[in-house]
């Protein structure tokens, strides 16, 4: 079994392995990367933390999880520019800095062995967390509570203040979500690292994980145009063109498809 597929076994197994398929991705870009010991580690830390948090119900301790996690060192990379490892879980593991997505992954598989009601929400530009019920949500980068108003703010910091906070941005989040979320990450980290043939492996695995968004295939159409791989880029940017209906990029697409060398097919 290749690490794709071991990635993608973790998705079949009950309950999802959703940080052992994470370790999975980080193989595909380093074979060196040994899930085993990083679970390892994990227990090591599993252990820590767990003798750390206060007698509370299980309803009650997915923030403190945070702030123990936070006062371990597990905090966001600020470094710049950001670097694929603050997106490759067993680096997260090593350093303890990552985005968002990454701390939050981890601390999820924490909860899950500790029993700790928590899911993961695909906040946009900050993934976050929250106690099935609860009122609020939490920051994975050291567990600040974030209602309605805060999310608002957090919004108009990612986006600008024109976009409107809506259900759809508090949605609760598959573990394939999660870990199609995590590819599309590392893909726009290994792109601005300048490592085409690491992004495309990225792209590949949105793919595979999907469903699939015009921006997925448009984003694989320029690695393919990087590489030199004139018809995988026609292939991808044809299939963008049939998803989207803006006007404006279908027009834009047609040309990138016109200015391509044509198939050449001869006939026997």
């Amino acid at each position: 079994m290749n690490p794709r597929q071991a990635c993608l076994a973790c998705l079949e197994r009950e309950p999802v392995a959703l940080l052992e398929a994470a370790l999975w991705i980080a193989v595909e870009h380093d074979r060196k990367v040994e899930p085993a010991a990083s679970l390892a580690a994990l227990h090591h830390l599993q252990g820590q933390v767990s003798t750390s948090l206060p007698m509370l119900p299980l309803t009650e301790l997915a923030q403190p999880l945070l702030r123990q996690l936070n006062a371990l060192g597990f905090q966001q990379d600020e470094y710049h520019p950001l670097r694929p490892q603050a997106a490759l879980l067993d680096k997260v593991l090593q350093r303890r800095r990552g985005q968002p997505l990454a701390l939050a992954i981890l601390t999820l598989e924490l909860a899950r062995r500790l029993s700790i009601p928590l899911e993961g929400v695909a906040f946009p530009g900050h993934f976050l967390l929250r106690v099935p019920g609860a009122d609020h949500l939490l920051d994975p980068c050291g567990g600040r509570r974030l209602y309605p108003n805060d999310c608002r703010e957090l919004l108009a910091r990612q986006f600008g203040p024109h976009i409107t906070l809506s259900a759809d941005h508090l949605r609760t989040a598959s573990a394939t979500q999660m870990l199609q979320r995590l590819s599309r990450n590392l893909r726009q980290l290994h792109i601005s690292n300048d490592d085409h043939l690491a992004a495309l492996i990225d792209a590949e695995r949105v793919m595979q994980l999907g469903p699939v968004q015009v921006s997925d295939y448009v984003t694989r159409a320029s690695l393919y145009q990087h590489l030199d791989c004139p018809q995988a880029e026609r292939f991808d940017l044809e299939h963008a063109l049939l998803l989207t209906d803006d006007p404006v990029q279908r027009l834009k697409l047609s040309e990138q498809i016109g200015k391509l060398p044509t198939v050449t097919r001869s006939i026997h």
